[in-house]
């Protein structure tokens, strides 16, 4: 029996076994390129200047206009209220976005300084445009806040993410979907789904993209093909969630320390991903099915590092090209082509492991005798016992983590909300999960520290079939409490004995 711990709050599950059919308990980011859309106003403003000698710079200091802290400019990333920054410049370009012939590329730097972008994109680098920008001039960055950004033109192209996202690192860009907007419906939308990047994101041409079979057996084997061969093979839809193997990270660091990512629950989000299986392809490339034992699957992606090191993983052959693995190339994410920051336009998904194995922005797939010799795979995402710390830890003895414990988290209170009570209870909601294909059966939750148990209504499942429910489950309760409180808070020191509220699950 395994307990997961969120303050005072715990959860049993009860999920099918994977393997055995069996029933188990466990708990657990300005193109301002020059642009042919200037209104009068800017036109006679640059006619007016064009004859004069002397050159023109932007974001120069100006001691008569007020001074920002890049925290305050920062507040203005919308629509409505669109700051920005060059050099010791603060701009307000609200006005200018429907102007900007560069589309939502512009979005990317609400808030922020444009810098990097024009280090890419140089046209931007003349009087005319530079004219154009102090036209929007509103004050001066404070000098503590100038920094270099000649380093950053890598992340100059990503992705236009949604502000609901909880933002845990910028570069590379890594964020979760606030817990309770994870329970609002069974299926994330794909503007929610947490985002977990090692690399900027890359630009691939779905129209010219292709990725390489490699097998190497003795000899090595290597078939190419388009996004258009793969409309020749059956397709097929899997409804799956995808959980970085550090979820709920932030919980296990009161514990015990840990590194990575301080990930509290919104580590994980569901899709129906669609596209071909892996096995098909595998089958089409002639790969011999008997003879799998020992050998592995090598996925490459088209991310790279600062070094120009290709993101890579592996998995178990024997693991992808199992049936009920349902392993797909998945085109298209809920229906719609894949976003920029879940791989489009081609990605792996392996259903019930670790994400990491589902690479995005895929460009080739090998099979080898030997696992990636990735830095990713080789030192990371790796199984220890509880007592190793990370200068003992020896990882090239410890087994890589492929598939996902059960799991589950309550989303909804958040930890240390009050609540309201009605009727005596308070509704508590959260998903479960459990990798290998294992079908979340029960989820059972307590108020009273185990007195008494309360089976959970699970309100939103999928319907696959044993072996293959690969979808997390949406359960909710109703928790008595003690009829004579109008509110029920989590439990504190301050509190007398009465007012104490726990929730096992």
């Amino acid at each position: 029996m395994t307990w997961l711990r969120l303050q005072d709050t715990f959860v049993w599950l009860v999920a099918e076994d994977a393997q055995d059919g069996l029933s188990r308990r466990c708990t657990r980011k300005l193109q301002l390129s020059t642009h042919d859309r200037i209104d009068q106003k800017h036109e006679k403003e640059i006619d007016n200047n064009s004859n004069k000698s002397e050159s023109f710079e932007a974001g120069l200091k100006k001691p008569d206009l007020p001074t920002y802290r890049a925290e305050e400019v920062s507040e203005h990333d919308n629509k409505n209220s669109f700051w920005v920054t060059y050099k010791h410049g603060v701009y307000d370009v609200t006005n200018f976005l429907a102007l900007h012939p560069g589309g939502e590329q512009i979005y990317n730097a609400a808030g922020l300084s444009i810098e990097p972008f024009w280090n890419v994109y140089g046209m931007h680098k003349t009087e005319q445009v530079y004219r154009i920008l102090e036209q929007y001039r509103i004050g001066n960055l404070h000098d503590d806040d100038i920094v270099d950004h000649s380093d950053e033109e890598l992340w100059v192209k990503e992705p236009v993410r949604d502000k609901r996202l909880i933002v845990k690192t910028m570069k590379p860009f890594n964020a979760e979907i606030p817990a309770k907007l994870q329970i609002t419906s069974l299926d994330t939308p794909n503007e929610l789904f947490y985002v977990r990047q090692h690399m900027p994101v890359p630009e691939l041409d779905p129209k010219n993209h292709s990725f390489k079979v490699i097998i190497k057996n003795g000899e090595t084997k290597t078939k190419v093909f388009s996004l258009a061969d793969l409309e020749n093979f059956r397709q097929v839809d899997v409804r799956a969630a995808l959980m970085c193997a550090g979820n709920r990270r932030s919980e296990m660091d009161k514990v015990k320390p840990v590194k990575g990512l301080s990930w509290a629950g919104g580590a994980i989000s569901n899709a129906v991903w669609s596209g071909v299986y892996l096995r098909d392809v595998l089958l089409a490339c002639g790969l011999n099915f008997d003879d799998v034992e020992g050998k592995h699957v090598i996925f490459t992606g088209a991310d790279i590092d600062a070094t120009g090191v290709n993101f890579s993983t592996s998995m178990p052959l024997s693991a992808v090209i199992d049936s009920s693995a349902r392993v797909l190339l998945a085109t298209r994410m809920n229906g719609e082509p894949l976003p920029l920051d879940h791989g489009r336009p081609l990605r792996v998904v392996v259903p019930g492991a670790p994400a990491v194995r589902s690479v995005k922005w895929l460009e080739s797939i090998t099979i080898s005798d030997e696992e990636s010799p990735s830095h990713w795979h080789q030192k990371d995402y790796r199984s220890f016992n509880a007592s190793t710390t990370w200068e003992t830890a020896d990882f090239a003895s410890a087994p890589p983590v492929y598939m996902l414990p059960v799991t589950s988290a309550i989303c909804d209170p958040l930890d240390g909300e009050t609540v309201e009570v009605k009727d005596g209870h308070i509704e508590v909601k959260g998903y479960a999960y459990s990798g290998a294909g294992a079908k979340i059966l029960r989820v059972d939750v307590t108020s009273d520290n185990g007195a008494t148990w309360m089976q959970a209504e699970l309100y939103a499942q999928d319907s696959a079939p044993p072996r293959q429910h690969y979808s997390w489950t949406l359960w909710r309760a109703l928790l008595p409490v003690d009829k004579k409180l109008n509110e029920a808070s989590p439990p504190s020191t301050m509190d007398p004995p009465s007012n104490k509220f726990n929730a096992i699950i």
